[in-house]
């Protein structure tokens, strides 16, 4: 297929109508953002009860931070931040992020040896494993050179690849560029081309979020440095590089990233030509194919409270020594409804589990099913919390609400409703974000 015709289909797919499984994540995405707001005002309510009020603080944040704030951003960002390229990066929340101020031409095998050469590292994957690294790195001062780096987004997708330098071995320090492949025969304002855009920044320190609350770094005011550390390490360790500059490819100016750090810009895009470099190996750096190909933490996260919670309840009524005094002193009418009523809780517990299991074998309707349940089931502890038939104190009722509106939150996310989608992203692969070879 020729170039117009790649990018032909690649507009036409942005736009097709909203298909129904997506329909049913914003949904599902915005009955998670309710839940989670009435989670934190009945954990704030509760926990200004109590003697260790201070101590609730702590939690509070981190739901409010982490799961109501983030939410509610995403769903409003959504309304007023335009779905098109105009030079700016976004947070997996929707919030506008860093600049897009660098460009390159080549394949993957080339930016990646020109970046290796030039002393930058390939930033690790965000898993629990890196993420428990880089907090304990932080905290220790350790030096952690392969880092991961927050996801931002362009072109709808998150960054194909990012790359880092850390300075003097301090975590909390570094240069760091991330880069997305451009769609197939996508062209930058004005006509120019470029195979990759960057966004580079300074990390200065570690902080609060001004927008979300969370814990995240702090970056330099001035993005230009960077941009410019980028282009010269790149060009003074390979020879072969050259550097065409756009000239005011957007107007100067000043805002806050994502983090609410203030940046400025001079507007100009370098776009750098690896093509003359020859690649010691070859490298295969694939868009977010793969990544959706793998479980996201989110769902793995759900899919264990699932079944945490359906063999806790399992085990209360195995152990439930009133319910089996109940049923021996019962007559025949008697246990026989109990008995139903103990048939359909098992069977309830057991087809929780099956669904789990198919949601980890990637079954969409599973998924639904399982959203539809806890939604339901919120829902109805939420009624009965508001009418007084049910007092949720700090104690294991709460603990269930709060378990329940986490499993919705996790199973509702951006990520898995991605994952879930996968079979249709991916059956055109012509359609989506490419494969980028090297």
């Amino acid at each position: 297929m020729t170039e117009p015709s790649h990018r032909r289909k690649w507009m036409l797919q942005m736009q097709q109508p909203v298909p129904r499984a997506t329909v049913f994540d914003r949904v599902a995405f915005l009955i998670g953002a309710a839940a989670a707001v009435w989670l934190a005002v009945i954990i704030a309510i509760q926990g200004v009860r109590t003697p260790w009020a201070l101590a609730w603080l702590i939690p509070i944040w981190a739901i409010t931070a982490y799961l109501v704030l983030p939410r509610l951003h995403r769903l409003l960002s959504d309304l007023y931040v335009p779905d098109y390229f105009f030079g700016r990066t976004r947070t997996a929340d929707g919030l506008l992020g860093d600049p897009v101020n660098l460009g390159i031409d080549g394949t993957a095998a080339q930016l990646d040896e020109a970046m290796s050469a030039a002393g930058w590292h390939h930033a690790d994957e965000i898993t629990a494993a890196s993420t428990w690294r880089i907090i304990t790195s932080t905290i220790t001062r350790r030096s952690y050179p392969t880092a991961p780096v927050s996801s931002l987004m362009l072109f709808g997708r998150r960054h194909d690849v990012a790359y880092q330098q850390e300075v003097e071995g301090n975590p909390k320090q570094r240069h760091h560029v991330r880069f997305w492949h451009s769609p197939p025969g996508w062209l930058l304002p004005g006509g120019a081309h470029a195979d990759w855009l960057g966004a580079a920044t300074y990390d200065t320190d570690v902080g609060i979020s001004f927008f979300t609350l969370q814990i995240t770094h702090r970056i330099d005011e001035n993005t230009d440095i960077e941009r410019d550390h980028v282009v010269s390490s790149v060009t003074e360790a390979n020879p072969g590089a050259k550097v065409r500059v756009l000239r005011d490819f957007t107007t100067g100016y000043h805002s806050r990233n994502g983090g609410g750090d203030r940046f400025e810009t001079d507007g100009d895009l370098p776009i750098i030509d690896v093509n003359g470099i020859t690649p010691r190996a070859p490298l295969d750096i694939s868009a977010p194919v793969p990544a959706i190909a793998r479980v996201p933490l989110t769902v793995a996260v759900a899919v264990a409270l699932v079944v945490l919670v359906a063999v806790v309840q399992l085990i209360e009524v195995l152990t439930d020594d009133d319910l089996w005094r109940t049923l021996a002193e019962a007559d025949a009418a008697e246990m026989s409804l109990l008995l139903g009523v103990l048939a359909v809780f098992g069977l309830f517990a057991i087809g929780e589990l099956i669904m789990a299991g198919m949601v980890l074998a990637r079954g969409r309707r599973s998924r639904a099913v399982l959203i539809l349940l806890l939604t339901v089931s919120i829902v109805f502890m939420a009624v009965d919390y508001m009418d007084g038939t049910t007092v949720l104190g700090l104690d294991s009722a709460l603990l269930g609400a709060s378990v329940q509106c986490i499993t919705l939150l996790c199973l509702s996310s951006d990520s898995a409703g991605a994952w879930a989608r996968r079979a249709a992203r991916t059956a055109d692969p012509e359609v989506g974000a490419p494969k980028i070879s090297g």
